[in-house]
């Protein structure tokens, strides 16, 4: 898999960033990344059923929410999701050639965990990105589970939800730690579900952690109870 998505980089990745460079039109660059992201996952034998998927409204963008369990998970996600989709990530991947032209063209939000500052100035960006009517994947634990099971919460997300009052649509995918744990370099084939959750409105909450509350139940509600 790993191999499959070097060698497509490799072969038309300057092209399509030359496009987008020249025209500032990045759908090109992302349908044939997410194409390619997919593609990928299936090549390595992994089936993906979805569950809920009249939750995602047309026209109305939203910030989905998911558990992390995988790096299957954002290959996994991300071309599910019918409209163009925005995420957070590690500043440090913004300085890989070609991979982070491509991803500050599409309005790819960069995150410094370790200077509060920046953080600040992430969650800034990321509502702009949002008010673009751009819709933005998370994941609120932060990084990959060890062991399956749900991780705390980061507070950044929320605040992001509540300043930008974009829905927030929670998701959950379960089988993807079982093909590929963070401890494992390994990949099994296998099914991955993903299970849309009805939309949760910011400003039905009285503030962050109410909020966040209200997200991780529903994000738990569809994982085995040994792993809420």
């Amino acid at each position: 898999m790993l191999a499959f998505w070097g060698l497509s980089i490799l072969i038309v990745g300057p092209f399509l960033l030359l496009y987008a460079f020249i025209t500032r039109d990045v759908r090109p660059l992302y349908h044939v990344s997410t194409f390619l992201g997919i593609t990928g996952v299936r090549l390595v034998g992994i089936k993906i059923r979805e569950i809920g998927k009249e939750n995602i409204k047309k026209g109305q963008n939203y910030i989905f929410m998911s558990n992390h369990a995988s790096n299957l998970d954002p290959p996994v996600e991300i071309p599910r999701i019918r409209e163009r989709c925005s995420v957070l990530v590690k500043k440090e991947l913004f300085r890989i050639p070609i991979l982070g032209t491509g991803m500050r063209i599409a309005r790819l939000v960069p995150v410094d965990r370790s200077n509060r500052e920046a953080a600040i100035e992430s969650v800034r960006e990321g509502v702009d990105v949002l008010r673009t009517g751009l819709n933005m994947l998370i994941y609120p634990e932060g990084t990959r589970t060890p062991d399956g099971k749900l991780l705390p919460f980061k507070k950044g997300p929320f605040h992001l939800a509540m300043e930008s009052g974009v829905p927030v649509l929670p998701l959950t995918i379960v089988g993807s730690y079982e093909a590929w744990p963070k401890q494992r370099f390994a990949l099994r084939p296998g099914a991955v579900t993903v299970v849309y959750h009805p939309p949760i409105d910011p400003k039905d909450h009285k503030d962050r952690d109410q909020l966040m509350a209200a997200v991780r139940e529903s994000i738990a509600s569809a994982l085995p109870e040994n792993r809420r």
